[in-house]
């Protein structure tokens, strides 16, 4: 099974929704999760959370979501109360998902500040497979015998006071694997995880 894997939107509706179809069409991922910050910086910060929520996607609350004011009353309502943290099943797969450590929002996990002892310990606490989060604007995958840590960097490409990837991810459920596409590439374009690791 096949999931696939955005963060930190930022309100940008136009490669929210080329990313979508991409994931539908030529992924063919079975579900997509959204690790936060679906709002912030961005032009259309209404339209994207709109079709986040018509599309059922499943997603936690990052520290721009906190924060957002110029939203209608109902998205501001429906972004108060995403979760912290969302853990669920696909298959025999558990997943733990956070925007930037469990239990917190506002601090993020660094490849630099990540040992594998460390993520070993945190698969085991939390007993489950995978571990999705965001925050950073940095992709990362990270593999350990309890499990893998995937980050898909951040999805919008608009110029801002804040670098961004312009990246999402696909996340295989059987082999646990992590694959890292270009959001702005005008076709499908898979990226190494080493272009972004001192460029963000």
């Amino acid at each position: 099974m096949r999931v696939g894997i955005i963060s930190d939107v930022h309100g940008d509706l136009t490669t929210l929704l080329n990313t979508l179809d991409r994931l539908k069409y030529h992924h063919n991922t079975a579900h997509v999760l959204c690790a936060g910050d679906i709002v912030g910086r961005g032009p259309d910060e209404n339209a994207v959370v709109e079709e986040i929520r018509q599309r059922s996607i499943v997603s936690v609350r990052g520290n721009h979501d906190d924060y957002v004011n110029d939203i209608s009353p109902d998205n501001h309502d429906y972004l108060k109360n995403l979760p912290i943290d969302w853990e669920g099943r696909f298959g025999d797969r558990s997943i733990f998902m956070c925007h930037g450590k469990p239990g917190n929002n506002m601090w993020g996990m660094y490849r630099d500040h990540l040992s594998e002892t460390y993520l070993s310990m945190v698969l085991s606490s939390l007993q489950v497979d995978v571990l999705v989060t965001g925050h950073t604007h940095v992709p990362l995958f990270m593999q350990v015998p309890e499990g893998i840590l995937v980050n898909p960097g951040s999805l919008y490409t608009f110029d801002s006071s804040r670098a961004t990837s312009g990246t999402y991810g696909v996340l295989d459920l059987s082999l646990l694997s992590f694959e890292l596409y270009d959001a702005r590439a005008t076709q499908v374009q898979q990226v190494a995880f080493t272009n972004y690791q001192n460029s963000v």
